[in-house]
């Protein structure tokens, strides 16, 4: 059952601490069976765990969640075979593919980490399931949910430790 301080998600918004706020999904819809490469934002309970910021676009926003400052070093393995699958790394060379956190575009100017498949992942059932900016307005992401800029600047400074996300199928 949601409580006040949960994020419940469907296709077509997220209500979180009495707003509503329009989202973005996996291109796949959202699914109860994820695996790597599906494009769909998997169905469940999700926690936030941490995140990141690029310090060179805004301030640190307030939030009680640990957020890094992304550096251009800074990645997230999505490759099945690597050891440190489905973890954030930070590394000049990585032989395994990987998304770069740091990017030209404004996706992860803040980018949050859920415990999706984290931090024991299992090869294959999806990687880097984020709560990022989104790319415009209900664009379809590769699986994690989107935001407007300012909408996850407000719902990071409401988020609580109780707080989770629920992704309804």
């Amino acid at each position: 059952m949601p409580r006040r301080a949960d994020m419940v998600v469907t296709r077509w918004g997220a209500r979180f601490m009495g707003r509503r706020f329009p989202v973005a999904i996996g291109r796949g819809g959202v699914t109860k069976e994820k695996r790597e490469g599906d494009g769909a934002t998997p169905a469940g309970v999700w926690h936030l765990l941490h995140g990141g910021y690029r310090a060179d676009r805004g301030a640190r926003p307030a939030t009680a969640l640990r957020l890094d400052r992304i550096g251009p070093r800074d990645l997230w393995s999505d490759d099945p075979n690597d050891p440190d699958y489905n973890q954030w790394l930070t590394g000049s060379v990585h032989r395994f593919s990987h998304e770069t956190l740091r990017r030209a575009d404004p996706l992860y100017d803040l980018v949050l980490a859920s415990d999706w498949n984290y931090p024991l992942a299992v090869p294959g059932r999806g990687s880097a399931i984020f709560v990022h900016v989104w790319r415009r307005p209900r664009y379809p992401t590769a699986g994690c949910i989107a935001f407007q800029r300012n909408h996850l600047v407000w719902i990071v400074a409401h988020w609580r430790r109780e707080s989770r996300i629920i992704v309804q199928p």
